[in-house]
């Protein structure tokens, strides 16, 4: 038995004429809203604050930023300015080797005790500084 899959799943439909279904919510309401100020509000009012309205609308329907939907955009700002923000920088203790006390100009120094096979004691994480450890000392060369 044959299955058919979807193609095209990111794609709305477009259901009212050349728009979608949220194109057209978003140019609907801003043109109510604009409606509605032009019939209560003098002219003034009615451009001050229908001007920016139809642009917030527009930009709504048609603006996709790094193809996303403008909505997205004004979410993501919105919580930015909104939401608390503290970052604090804390050193973390883990690292991957720890400092040898040697002097800086033996640290490099390939020595035969360095290259011999590990003790049967050894644990995996010393192993692994010291794989680490010849690994640097080879690149430096």
């Amino acid at each position: 038995m044959r299955f058919e899959v979807p193609q095209f799943i990111e794609i709305e439909d477009r259901i009212i004429g050349p728009f979608t279904w949220r194109q057209f919510l978003y140019l609907g309401g801003g043109v109510g809203m604009g409606v509605v100020l032009f019939l209560t509000t003098p002219f003034f009012v009615f451009l001050l604050f229908g001007l920016p309205l139809a642009i917030i609308a527009l930009a709504l329907a048609f603006y996709p930023i790094n193809n996303r939907p403008f909505s997205f955009f004004l979410e993501a700002m919105f919580n930015y300015f909104y939401n608390y923000r503290l970052y604090l920088w804390r050193r973390k203790d883990n690292v991957v080797y720890k400092e040898l006390t040697a002097p800086v100009a033996d640290r490099f120094i390939s020595t035969p005790e360095t290259t011999t096979s590990p003790k049967p004691t050894t644990s995996i994480a010393s192993l692994a500084r010291r794989l680490e450890m010849q690994a640097l000392q080879k690149k430096d060369s």
